[in-house]
């Protein structure tokens, strides 16, 4: 039996979520009428323009009727999946998804892949890692899906990580594509502000091996040299990097780069 929902009440609930303080409407899709989902979350849309306050405005109808290509226009942000679980390949197969629409993905509008898992217990520090680089570096909602009352320090670390946290909020906004798969290894890429890029080299496969990142691939001039900060051990290679950057990656791990050009 379905609870009451906002559906014919959305004026009232708007006015009311506003007078509680609230920020954040996430809005789900259950139990609606079979209505389109763009002309229900349109009605939403325009009762909380009308509240009084500015409030970030989250769709979540699973990505069934593809929001990307019309979230935009109705709310702040839009789920591209349907739920997440805490395994991996729930996980990585969410990045998947929400990888195909980054061309939707802009300052204001950004596609949801569903919330982090991290700290749930059902995967490796080394995925974990993977599951906020690539949230990261995708520009999606850093939104936290532990009870944040009992986190472990491993789980406070990953998700305090302020270079990661700086990717996903930088001021471009743009959301990153993978610039090259082959068999188990990736490269995720996406243009930074201030002449930089950054890089998560992803080893999605059981055994560990060397994975290169090629700077064709990132759309950088072959010829440049670059200084490479790593997010995740937070310090600057020694080495400058010419036309490519390697490294040895572990099982489901990965690598997150920043690439400045020095020359």
């Amino acid at each position: 039996y379905p609870l009451p929902g906002s559906l014919g009440f959305e004026e009232q609930d708007a006015k009311t979520f506003a007078s509680w303080g609230i920020d954040y409407l996430k809005y789900d899709n259950c139990h609606h009428d079979g209505s389109k989902p763009i002309e229900r979350y349109l009605v939403m849309s325009k009762a909380l323009k009308k509240a009084g306050r500015p409030i970030f405005f989250s769709l979540c109808e699973w990505g069934e009727m593809h929001p990307a290509e019309w979230g935009f226009h109705v709310g702040n942000s839009w789920r591209t999946t349907c739920d997440i679980t805490d395994t991996w390949e729930s996980m990585i197969s969410r990045a998947d998804q929400n990888e195909l629409y980054a061309q939707y993905a802009r300052p204001g509008g950004w596609n949801d892949p569903d919330m982090l898992e991290i700290g749930n217990g059902g995967m490796t520090k080394d995925e974990y890692i993977v599951h906020f680089s690539l949230w990261a570096i995708s520009k999606a909602p850093l939104l936290l899906g532990c009870d944040i009352r009992n986190m472990t320090q491993e789980t406070i670390e990953i998700i305090s990580n302020k270079e990661v946290i700086a990717v996903n909020q930088d001021s471009y906004g743009i959301q990153a594509r993978k610039a090259r798969m082959h068999g188990d290894e990736e490269i995720w890429v996406a243009p930074l502000s201030s002449y930089r890029t950054v890089v998560v080299i992803l080893n999605r496969g059981s055994v560990r091996y060397s994975v290169t990142a090629f700077w064709e691939d990132m759309g950088l001039d072959p010829n440049t040299v670059v200084e490479a900060r790593d997010l995740w051990e937070h310090k600057t290679l020694k080495n400058r990097f010419v036309g490519n950057i390697t490294t040895m990656l572990n099982p489901h791990s990965c690598k997150m780069y920043v690439l400045k050009p020095i020359s």
